[in-house]
């Protein structure tokens, strides 16, 4: 999966799941000051983008997350070490 296909899925997710219009997402959109996701909005998000990898996520990998360009490199590269 490339970054804009998990770009457009997380765009489909936070329109879908937190109601934010998509032309608010963008890559450099912060998600708790630009999008209202607090951080229980977040452990949903977290939740909803397992099947994306088809494995748990470990909230210890979103910790330094504050974009939504965060979100999109974070699962990329566990897609990747997935399959490696």
């Amino acid at each position: 999966m490339t970054k804009n296909e998990l770009f457009d899925r997380i765009v489909a997710i936070l329109h879908d799941s937190f109601e934010i219009e998509p032309s608010r997402i963008t890559p450099e959109a912060r998600l708790y000051d630009d999008l209202d996701i607090d951080s229980i909005d977040a452990v949903d998000l977290i939740v909803q983008l397992k099947p994306l990898l088809g494995r748990n996520l470990q909230p210890d990998a979103f910790k330094a997350v504050r974009t939504v360009q965060d979100i999109v490199d974070v699962l990329y590269g566990l897609i990747r070490e997935k399959a490696a």
